[in-house]
């Protein structure tokens, strides 16, 4: 069902529909701007080293799985061999690099990111 009634003014707020949300060129201006780059630049500098280091690390575990079978049967205690630790340590990883993930958001990324949105919705 279509409406006829006109968007709201994009001059900040209408008390009437709420917040008006910001134009395309002003998304694009900060976008553009050192503020948001420099966003872009903690949360890449935390994501990508872990990322590659997570998939080393699971290459590394199909790789030993593959072609390492005496070491990966390796019994270190009762039924308890080589590829169960390590299988577990991938769980455990993975675990480990969402809660980095977390805090590193919650400490650095997500106060900028408020920062960036409530300017851009006129809040500040």
């Amino acid at each position: 069902m279509a409406t006829e009634a006109p968007p709201p003014p994009r001059n900040g707020t209408d008390t009437d529909h709420g917040p008006v949300p910001p134009t395309t060129e002003q998304f694009v201006e900060v976008q553009q701007g050192e503020e948001f780059g420099e966003l872009r630049r903690t949360y890449r500098s935390f994501a990508f080293p872990l990322t590659l280091a997570f998939i080393a690390w699971y290459l590394l575990y199909v790789l030993l799985s593959n072609y390492a079978g005496d070491f990966m049967s390796t019994r270190l205690f009762g039924n308890i061999n080589v590829a169960l630790v390590l299988g577990l340590g991938q769980f455990l990883t993975t675990f480990l690099i969402a809660w980095l993930y977390s805090r590193h958001a919650a400490n650095s990324l997500d106060p900028r990111a408020e920062a960036i949105r409530n300017r851009m919705e006129g809040d500040a």
